[in-house]
């Protein structure tokens, strides 16, 4: 059973920082594509970074590039998401997906894309 446990959500002030992690069970980070995905009240779940290629590969949303920076660790299987500067459009439930195929199609963000989702880790930016 495939399991992806989020953490390091909080409050932080705008020009913060965060770390995101997603812990995997019954599932090896580093085989297939992997992202991290956000979705505040009213608005449409949206990709943020996503990861594959064992870690060669990676993708990003234009409203987090150059601040966020999405990682792996596979010796802990977890998925890392480093937040800086954060702004306050950047408030959301981010979630941590992952694919249970070893390519995909289409765009790296499509939901199609990603099998397995966590519960969701809180991230609140004050201005």
């Amino acid at each position: 059973q495939v399991q992806l446990v989020e953490s390091g959500g909080g409050t932080v002030q705008a020009g913060g920082s965060l770390r995101l992690s997603c812990a995997a069970s019954g599932y090896t980070i580093s085989r297939n594509l992997m992202g991290w995905f956000r979705q505040a009240p009213g608005n449409a779940r949206e990709g943020v970074a996503g990861i594959f290629a064992g870690g060669r590969l990676t993708y990003y949303a234009d409203s987090v590039k150059g601040r966020f920076t999405i990682s792996q660790d596979s010796a802990k299987n977890t998925l890392y998401l480093q937040m800086n500067n954060l702004k306050p459009e950047d408030t959301a439930m981010y979630y941590c997906a992952a694919d249970s195929s070893p390519g995909f199609a289409g765009d790296w963000d499509s939901l199609r894309n990603y099998d397995y989702w966590g519960q969701g880790t809180q991230v609140t930016v004050s201005s």
